[in-house]
Order: C-alpha cells, then structure tokens, then sequence
C-alpha cells in the first residue's frame, strides 16, 4: 500500500498543530461555536446528538494491521472502546472530548493517517471496490488511480469551497461493487475494441432527498487523461453549481438543469484546455505510485486440507459459501469479515475485534485489510489452506458470522441513536431484522439480499439503492419508516420505488416478513433471488403482501 512522502508527513503533522491551536482557542473562549464549526468541519469533526464525533479517512479502503491497531488503541484511550465503520469506507468515533481530539489526530498522524477532507464542501475521502487487487473479475487495479486523485484533491486550492460536498468512486472491475452511478463522478473501469483499458466516466449521481443515477458524458477515456478530465468535472461543476440553495446545490442538479449534452460539451472543452498544461507529470507520479501496489508474493501450497474441511464441517462450509469470494488466484480466496453478527450494531468494531483482525492479516492475509462501503473488512488475499483456521479465529471474536449477502447483512446509518440530522432510529430496525430472521431459521432460505436502512432523507444507508430500501422519517413526533422496492446499486444501478404508505417503529419487521413470505411462494425456484423475482413480477404481488388490508378491499 501507499506509504506517505515527507511532504505528505509535514503537510499531516502541519495541519495537526493548526487544528490543536484552533482547539485551544475554542477552550479558552477565543472562538465562538459558530467561528469554530468550519475549522472542524474542515478536520473531520462534528458535533452530533450527545458528544463530537470525529470521522478519519481510510483512503480508497485500504488499510494496514499497524493503522487497525491504532484505531484500536485511539478506541480504547479517547473512546468507548469501539469505532464505527460507515458506507464511504471510513471510520467514526462517537465519544471523542474536545480536549482530546489533538491527541487523536497527533496518533493518526504517526501512522499515516487523518481526518482532512472527512467533511466541507471538498472532495471527500475517494472510494473504490473493496477487492481491489485481488477480483477474479478486475481489469486493473483501481487504488493507483484512487491514490492519484487523493493526492491531486488534497487541499487543492480552486475546490476546497465547492458548491456542496463531493464524491468520487472507482472500480476496476466491469461487476461494479463500489456503487460509481451513484456518486458526483463514478469511474468503472471497462476495455475499448482495441482492448485497452480506460475508464467509463459518470456524472451527476447521488442519493439524499433527491435521488438520481449518474448519466455517462464519456463511454471511454484513456487512462492517461484521467486526472485532466476529472479537474475539467470539478471545473465546470465549480462555474456553474448552485450555491443559492444547498438542496440544489450537488452536480445532479447540475447535470438536471444544465442537461447531459450541454454539459458533456463544456467537460470536453475544459478539458481540451487543460491537458496540456498536465504535460504528462501525472503519468510520471502514477508510475511511482503503481509501485506501492504490487501484488503480494503469493505462495503455492496444496488445498486438500480445505476441500477436506470444506466437505466435513457444515458450520465452516456455511462461512465459506457466503462470506469467501473468488480470487485471481485459484489457490486463494477473498474473505469478506462480517461486522453484522445477529442482534449487532452494522458497521462496529470492538477494539478485540480490531486487534484480532490486525493480527490475522498479517498471519494470513499478508498484511493486506480494506473496509468495504457494506459496513464489513475484507482480507483480500487469503490462501485456502488457512481458511480453516482463520475461521476458528474469528469465531473466538464473534466475527465469523456466515451471512455476507444475506438479510441480515444490512447496511444502516447510525440514525437517532448518533446523528443530529436524523429523524428516525435505524440501528435498532437493523437489529430487530436480524435477529427475528434469525430466529426464524428463513435467511439462507431467502438467500441473497440487499436491505439497506436510513433514518433520514440524507440517505446515508442507501435505502435508494437497496433491493429493499427502509426510510425512516419524523410524522408529527412519531417515527415512520417508507420501504422502496426494486433498488440496485451495481453496474445496473436503480433507484427503488416506495410502494406506499411508511409504518410504524413496531410494525417494519412484521411488515418485511409479510413481503419476504410472498417472495418464498412466488419466486420460480431456489435460485431465483429477491430482485430477480421483483423484476420479473413487478411491485403487485409484493404492494399486496405490505398492505394485505389494502388488498383485500381492491379484491372485494
């Protein structure tokens, strides 16, 4: 992985010590609350329901056992003991105290890491597919190119004060797992006739209180141009974005009004303009940069031992069928670590459990750790010899939970229980499904299963784009929960539809339970899924199974 330059370590170590004098005048009264909000906004810190909370990047995902052992100790010294992973591939700490922030980015910092451009209206922390460089599937590897533009955006002086927050996301892969359609620019990585690798470019995608999936202004860019196109993005997107209204101020309301074609075009010409001035210095620094990403040294070893455990431990052979993925190296396996055991908050991770992962990665996974946009870790490169005992591993932690894909694999945002913006619970709706599925013995029986959960229009869960997406609102004081259908978040990214009236707190679980019996009697076998049979069959006979009471006075 990347490791800092000394003008990435002085640039860190420089902000930390603004920041910790920004600290102290506020503490000593220098600074009011509303002349300190920007200078922690600037630095990752918000002020939520009942503490700060404090959000660090994990650039494009990737992380090391040393850096996972720090957030561990940052854990236990500053916090509860535990962090919370989120969907853009970061991490948050609820607890933190004022005073201590310093001392929390002072430890960051000695591990190459921050809290820069978590928030404002920036370019955000770049995500990218959680199997970067090991997918079965993948073109190239994406994170050279992430860490390019981490490097390009970083503090840069004409988009540090955008119109409103930005997101980049890229994949190498054609399968998209790093949801590219629905952020500000999405990169997928496809091959033109000529087989040469290049990027379809996306624009304008983005969920909140005003969905939309991304439109494509390029079906292929050469990888040399990437870095000129993207700054002519944020160029035209910085001249023409609203800063009049912060609701309409994101590029897809740019792209909406401006239209697709009329904006394509001011793209092409900006970025006519500025490649030359580019005269290939970002060529030459991501040549440097690839090298941080070589693959590891792969060993070859016999996995008999595997097939033979596979065949004779149903528990393991449960794991393995849901939470390994296929490797571009037949003799390895991806191991996706679930952080949703049943009745647990998505998304959190003791500092145990941080440590064990740290150590299992460099036992097994040579060194090698990603959190993934679904809240989970991944061990991207494991040899199937040592998955029988990194298994018994994370069972000892409670991480072994065979359910990556399925029901209860939920992604939800921290909702009432943490966030001023929220107007609804989604931790406890997240629990609850869970663990009555669980109860219910139904989850493989369902089988795979995106449930994605809100609590407010900001969309933080993704309820837009998942199979079925839960929304949590505030009606007159009282919790109401929306279900959208049908939502999709890889390379045939859809928006869901609500199908009805919201529910209430105490009525979401029986009613998903209603929707999911329907899907088990009409689906055309085992092997069609949830979204396969919405598709096929259309939101009726799933509308009818939410609202039976509905439904019968349409029959009568």
């Amino acid at each position: 992985m990347y490791s800092y330059s000394d003008f990435d370590e002085s640039f860190v170590r420089a902000r930390v010590a603004q920041f910790t004098n920004q600290v102290n005048r506020r503490l000593d009264g220098s600074l009011t609350e509303d002349e300190f909000r920007p200078l922690r906004l600037m630095n990752g810190l918000y002020l939520q329901l009942h503490a700060y909370m404090l959000r660090i990047a994990i650039p494009y995902g990737t992380i090391s056992p040393h850096q996972m052992r720090q957030l561990a100790h940052i854990a236990d010294t500053w916090d509860k003991g535990y962090g919370h992973f989120t969907t853009r591939q970061n991490i948050q700490f609820n607890w933190p105290v004022l005073p201590d922030v310093p001392a929390i980015l002072s430890a960051l910092a000695d591990v190459e890491m921050h809290a820069i451009q978590t928030s404002g209206n920036c370019v955000r922390n770049v995500t990218a597919d959680h199997f970067a460089g090991a997918a079965a599937d993948e073109i190239a590897d994406p994170r050279p190119y992430a860490e390019l533009l981490r490097q390009w955006s970083t503090d840069h002086p004409e988009f540090q004060f955008l119109p409103r927050k930005f997101k980049i996301a890229i994949t190498g892969s054609p399968n998209d797992r790093a949801v590219t359609k629905a952020h500000d620019i999405g990169l997928r990585m496809v091959r033109n006739a000529a087989n040469e690798p290049g990027f379809e470019v996306i624009v304008g995608g983005g969920l909140g209180r005003t969905p939309m999936i991304g439109v494509t202004v390029r079906d292929f860019l050469p990888e040399a141009d990437l870095l000129p196109y993207v700054e002519a993005i944020l160029s035209v997107y910085n001249t023409l974005g609203r800063r009049d209204n912060k609701y309409k101020a994101r590029i897809k309301i740019t792209v909406h009004e401006t239209g697709r074609e009329a904006i394509a075009e001011m793209i092409e010409a900006r970025f006519a303009a500025l490649r030359p001035l580019f005269a290939g210095n970002d060529q030459k620094l991501l040549a440097d940069i690839r090298q941080a990403f070589a693959p590891p040294a792969f060993r070859t070893a016999p996995t008999d031992a595997y097939d033979a455990f596979y065949t004779a431990d149903p528990t393991f052979r449960s794991w393995a069928d849901t939470n390994l993925a296929a490797h571009r190296n037949a003799q390895y396996a991806i191991v996706t670590i679930s952080l949703k055991a049943h009745g647990q908050t998505p998304g959190d991770a003791t500092s145990a459990q941080m440590r064990l992962i740290a150590d299992l990665a460099e036992k097994y996974g040579h060194s090698d750790l990603r959190i993934s946009h679904e809240q989970n870790v991944i061990l991207p490169h494991v040899h199937k010899s040592d998955l029988p005992a990194l298994h018994a591993a994370l069972t000892t932690q409670g991480l072994a939970t065979a359910n990556v894909g399925l029901l209860s694999d939920i992604i939800a945002c921290p909702g009432m229980d943490y966030c001023a913006l929220a107007t609804a619970r989604a931790i406890p709706v997240a629990q609850e499904l869970a663990t009555h599925f669980e109860a219910l013995k139904l989850e493989h029986e369902i089988g795979p299963l995106k449930i994605k959960i809100s609590g407010c229009i900001n969309a933080c869960g993704h309820h837009h784009v998942g199979h079925i997406g839960i929304l949590g609102l505030d009606r007159a004081g009282v919790e109401n929960y929306q279900i959208t259908l049908g939502g999709d978040h890889t390379e045939k990214a859809t928006i869901g539809d609500k199908v009805g009236p919201g529910f209430a707190y105490d009525q979401v679980v029986p009613a998903i339970e209603r929707l999911l019996r329907a899907y088990l009697a009409e689906r055309n076998g085992r092997s069609e899924t949830f979204i396969e049979a919405f598709n096929r069959l259309g939101p009726a006979p799933f509308k009818a199974a939410l609202y039976p009471e509905e439904a019968a006075r349409d029959a009568a």
